[in-house]
């Protein structure tokens, strides 16, 4: 359930050939920075500008006075990057995606059509084709005792080898308002995830998240 290819449809990001080579998505994670310096290698610099150092955004992005944007990074077409927006570095962004008020990207995947429009931090994560994050939800992405991450798939532990690792969160995911993804947290493809809710391990593709004792499959 938390391979790369079950989680992600790897047509909607300009990743493809780098993460059809990671069987798991978290292995991804150390190596965005080199992924985003080849990466811009091949832009099509009629299409690109570089609004600063190694931040590399499609002509047709509308950016806000008040972002911030630190490379390296690269911004997808008709992406739009609202005010107080802070992209801190090692980012990918697709297309047509929103990053909102005061929201905080680092090392981070975000594939075509995703939005994080309000109020969201998202650390070390993947963020699936067309997967929302509801107002005030966060992706944590350090344990409080700074130990590697551990997947936690019941009784099954997954060692990722991760000092910071946030979620991975499956094409077409929804997660609820003021929801907490904890370190190591993996959402299905068309799950969706409760507001107020405190995630941790792994939840089932097309499952409704209401807490950890009830995560029921969704009705077709």
């Amino acid at each position: 359930m938390y391979k790369t290819e079950e989680l992600f449809d790897l047509e909607h990001t300009i990743c493809k050939k780098y993460l059809q080579e990671c069987e798991y998505p978290w292995e991804a994670l150390p190596l965005i920075k080199k992924f985003i310096k080849e990466l811009i290698e091949d832009l099509d610099k009629s299409e690109y500008k570089e609004a600063g150092k190694d931040v590399w955004v499609h002509n047709s992005v509308k950016i806000a006075p008040t972002a911030s944007l630190n490379g390296p990074c690269i911004i997808g077409k008709d992406t739009e990057i609202r005010p107080g927006a802070y992209v801190r570095g090692n980012v990918i962004v697709g297309e047509g995606c929103v990053i909102g008020n005061s929201c905080e990207l680092k090392n981070a995947i975000v594939f075509d059509k995703s939005q994080i429009p309000h109020f969201n931090y998202v650390g070390d994560a993947i963020l699936g084709f067309h997967a929302h994050m509801g107002a005030g939800s966060i992706v944590s992405n350090l344990k409080a005792d700074g130990r590697d991450i551990i997947i936690k798939d019941g009784k099954k532990k997954v060692e990722t080898h991760l000092r910071k690792f946030g979620a991975m969160i499956g094409d077409n995911a929804e997660i609820g308002c003021n929801s907490v993804m904890n370190p190591g947290t993996i959402i299905g493809r068309n799950s969706n995830i409760y507001p107020l809710a405190r995630v941790r391990g792994i939840v089932p593709a097309n499952s409704i998240f209401k807490d950890e004792d009830n995560v029921v499959e969704k009705k077709k």
